[in-house]
């Protein structure tokens, strides 16, 4: 297998200890191994630092870094990413996994559309790992769209750091996420999706429409921080773009998940 270059792969923690077993595993299992795992824990009230400790003892590779006081996934991201030493960054949540041949797939899709940002379709499981829909990415963001539509999986997400340099995620509280992908795009240029579905994203219990809804302000926050639109602007574009995008995003996942069965998930 061709050497792409170090891949350092970014994940925040914060009382993960359910999951984070898996998420380790899963990085591990990795068929490309030229990779390194920054894992920045932000103030764990539960085991998973003794979690994560087990795996540094055991594989020089994974490293990890603790924050006394919880400031959130955006400080601990960026924590790790100031570490990372890699080509390329590569994020995973703490409670997500990536099936084996993940990186190895979007470094070579990367060298062949001569991109510097890569993501891609992923599974949806519960808590219980059992699959339950997939999302199919777009095959490409513009820093048009991605404006419009914030979809691609932050843990399917991959950038190249030589030719980007490492970007770092703003200090708001939420969204953080979404505000990078519009940040990697406008230094990098398009991001591809690989449509092969490379991940699988937990659903957790809890993630209603009504805690989503608390999320609109900063929604506005991104158009007001990120893109420095006027209070009038942002509103205008949330409403009558982001909304509007996101209502048939939704839409399409719905009608794309009605042609899986769960035998056909069973096969991804």
């Amino acid at each position: 297998m061709k050497d792409f270059g170090l891949v350092s792969i970014v994940t925040a923690s914060y009382n993960s200890a359910q999951f984070i077993a898996e998420t380790i595993e899963s990085i591990i299992a990795q068929t490309y191994t030229n990779w390194e795992l920054l894992i920045c824990d932000d103030a764990s009230t539960d085991n998973t630092v003794d979690i994560i400790r087990h795996y540094v003892a055991s594989d020089p590779r994974i490293k990890l870094f603790v924050l006394q006081q919880n400031s959130g996934a955006g400080v601990s991201r960026n924590k790790s990413i100031s570490q990372a030493k890699g080509d390329y960054i590569a994020f995973c949540d703490s409670d997500d996994r990536w099936k084996p041949n993940k990186l190895e797939i979007q470094l070579e899709y990367m060298e062949e559309k001569n991109c510097q940002i890569c993501y891609s379709s992923y599974l949806e499981c519960k808590e219980d790992n059992s699959l339950c829909g997939i999302v199919l990415c777009k095959s490409r963001y513009t820093e048009r769209n991605i404006c419009h539509n914030g979809s691609i999986g932050f843990s399917t997400l991959i950038y190249s750091v030589k030719n980007i340099g490492r970007v770092m995620l703003p200090s708001m509280r939420k969204r953080q996420d979404w505000a990078l992908k519009i940040l990697l795009i406008q230094k990098g240029g398009t991001a591809y999706g690989v449509k092969e579905p490379l991940v699988y994203y937990r659903v957790r219990s809890g993630s209603l429409s009504r805690k989503k809804r608390k999320l609109i302000k900063y929604n506005v926050q991104v158009y007001r921080e990120i893109l420095h639109y006027s209070w009038l602007k942002s509103w205008f574009v949330f409403l009558f773009m982001f909304a509007p995008h996101q209502i048939v995003h939704n839409c399409n996942v719905r009608l794309d998940n009605r042609k899986y069965s769960k035998t056909n998930f069973e096969m991804q």
